[in-house]
């Protein structure tokens, strides 16, 4: 699963990376404790709309968007379940009544640093949690292929609170692969820089064969540019936000410290 990454790169920065539009009015900070229900940054792209609405359908906009991470479906009554909707499985979204209409039509990318994730194991002292943080060795941003979902409340006392309605993104997940799976059997479903173009098309539907073959764990060499380490426990606490976060602790101060072909690697492709 997904459930803390770091997000740290300017708005600016990111545009010229995804070849998007900011239109994220330079809302938020830099955060390297991404959490659920924070408000997160995402790249979209959509039909601009005419003055009557209707969308011009030879055109499209890339744009940088800031929404609330933890997915809430349109026909949710309120929005309290999106806190526990923050990953879908990229294996059944298609089939979610809560994904697939966002899967259809409403794909997006959320641009990261990297992402941390607990390898779980039992020691002489009990039960321990050792996170793990996951970047590419090279600098260059994660793509984590997400979903967003427009909701508009239809209670009056909602409406009063969400006026504009809400809108939100869940991340996907897919089976980890090589060493990464020794952290966890799931990891988020990033994308190829090659293969943004077609997450991303507002036109393609998620049965189109560009889209379906992206449903899939990332190749072998995608997770072979990225850098495992091993950092502190104090990102268990999403009020400690800072760069010291991503340092990568000792090996002697990690018990039965992984023996991984990636871990503190840093190597690039050649």
């Amino acid at each position: 699963m997904c459930g803390r990454y770091s997000s740290t790169k300017a708005p600016a920065d990111l545009a010229d990376e995804f070849r998007a539009v900011d239109a994220t009015e330079d809302e938020g900070t830099p955060d390297f404790n991404v959490a659920p229900t924070k408000q997160v940054t995402t790249v979209v792209e959509r039909h601009p709309r005419d003055d009557d609405g209707a969308p011009i359908r030879d055109e499209t906009q890339r744009t940088l968007r800031r929404v609330r991470w933890g997915l809430v479906p349109s026909w949710s009554k309120d929005p309290s379940g999106g806190a526990r909707m923050i990953n879908a499985r990229s294996e059944t979204a298609a089939d979610k009544p809560a994904f697939r209409r966002a899967l259809a039509s409403r794909r997006c990318i959320l641009p990261a640093d990297g992402w941390y994730e607990w390898q779980r194991r039992d020691t002489d002292t009990g039960k321990t949690k050792q996170p793990y943080f996951t970047t590419y060795g090279d600098g260059s941003s994660v793509a984590m292929a997400g979903l967003w979902e427009y909701w508009k409340p239809k209670d009056e006392k909602l409406l009063a609170e969400y006026p504009d309605g809400l809108v939100t993104v869940a991340v996907l997940t897919t089976e980890a692969v090589g060493p990464l799976a020794d952290i966890h059997d799931r990891m988020p479903l990033v994308l190829d820089p090659a293969d943004w173009d077609a997450w991303l098309n507002p036109d393609a539907d998620a049965a189109d064969a560009s889209v379906a073959r992206l449903l899939a764990p990332p190749s072998a060499a995608l997770v072979d540019r990225m850098e495992l380490r091993p950092v502190s426990n104090r990102v268990n606490n999403v009020r400690n936000n800072g760069p010291e976060l991503l340092e990568p602790v000792r090996p002697e101060d990690v018990e039965e410290a992984l023996q991984l072909d990636l871990l503190n690697s840093g190597r690039n492709p050649q």
